[in-house]
């Protein structure tokens, strides 16, 4: 699906019985990882939380029976070490924020109070990878820059969006997504399923 700036994205509706609540987007990704483990169906879910809310316009706690907005997200896959895991906001790639490599790989366009990624949108079918090695100064200007996403463009950060993307490193850099480090690679492959997670903010 191709999402146009200033385009009206979702539609009103009610929360149905089935949704699962979550309030982080952490959370989100797990219940989406456990369905796929399961070979079930993914369910939907009330995000009431989370960088991913945040990039949709803000979420409220709700429950099945409220009026709410449908919004279909896209996912990330990322095979990790050999093993396939999933996420909804993003992943993070880095031993630090002040020195070395930082890759990021953005659904959302907010890490925390940051607009990491200004240009991406959960519902593009693509994935905004930021892939940066600054120096110090260069870090410290960037910080100011990021809570209002003017951060780049940048030359000496690279800014790609593909719906797949595989990436190497010199050496074990320990992954995080969303939010959550799950373990440390040196090389990944990543790709997005449009559409594929049915959430209500």
């Amino acid at each position: 699906m191709s999402i146009e700036k200033g385009q009206d994205w979702g539609s009103p509706g009610v929360i149905p019985d089935d949704a699962v609540v979550a309030a982080t987007d952490h959370e989100a990704s797990e219940i989406v990882a456990a369905a796929r483990r399961r070979n079930d169906p993914l369910p939907p879910v009330v995000l009431t939380g989370g960088d991913l809310a945040r990039t949709l316009g803000g979420a409220s706690p709700r429950r099945a029976g409220d009026e709410a907005t449908l919004v279909p997200v896209d996912l990330g896959a990322a095979l990790i070490d050999g093993k396939l895991h999933w996420f909804l906001a993003h992943l993070v790639a880095r031993h630090g924020w002040w020195r070395g490599r930082i890759v990021v790989a953005a659904n959302a366009a907010f890490l925390g109070s940051w607009n990491v990624a200004p240009r991406a949108h959960p519902g593009d079918g693509l994935l905004d990878v930021l892939d940066g090695e600054l120096s110090l100064r260069d870090r410290l200007r960037a910080r100011r820059r990021l809570p209002t996403g003017t951060h780049v463009p940048h030359p000496a950060i690279s800014v790609r969006r593909r719906d797949a993307f595989q990436l190497e490193f010199r050496r074990p850099t320990p992954i995080r997504l969303d939010g959550e480090l799950v373990g440390n690679a040196t090389k990944l492959s990543l790709r997005i399923e449009p559409a594929a997670v049915e959430v209500w903010i």
